[in-house]
């Protein structure tokens, strides 16, 4: 089974829309501006004032501009990271038909998973992202990953 979503069934017209001359669909879409993500230091939540207010309206600007944010100095371990890592492959590679279940892919909530862009009218909307929003509440009963 594919573990990727459905993007050329689901956004048909999309691609039905763009004809571009030489019939390769990724040469009409105009390449995304690169852009460096906000990265914050948390060393500086330990500092005094006015360091340590000042990293907290960098959390909130990039939050509100951006939505997301880099965090170094964070404390946490290069092997917790990699495991962490690991763990987010193999959920990744799961069958898509399992992820976007409706009855609790992971014990998280019913549209946790998410993916592409719904409103899209053109391929440049397009969002070609694959994501899962976990709510806090559903962190505590997500227990041992180790069944996927």
């Amino acid at each position: 089974m594919d573990s990727d979503p459905p993007f050329h069934e689901t956004y048909r017209t999309l691609f039905a829309v763009t004809k571009p001359l030489n019939n390769d669909w990724l040469a009409a879409v105009t390449a995304v501006e690169e852009l460096e993500l906000p990265s914050i230091d948390l060393t500086w939540l330990s500092l005094e004032s006015p360091e340590k207010e000042r990293c907290k309206n960098d959390i909130a600007r990039a939050a509100n501009e951006w939505g997301f944010f880099q965090v170094v100095n964070h404390g946490i371990s290069r092997d917790v990271l990699e495991k962490m890592r690991d763990e987010q492959v193999k959920v990744f590679k799961q069958p898509f038909q399992h992820k976007c279940r409706e009855d609790k892919f992971m014990n998280v909530s019913a549209g946790s998973y998410r993916w592409g862009t719904p409103t899209a009218t053109c391929l440049r909307q397009l969002s070609w992202s694959e994501a899962f929003h976990i709510p806090m509440t559903d962190i505590s009963s997500l227990g041992d990953t180790s069944t996927f």
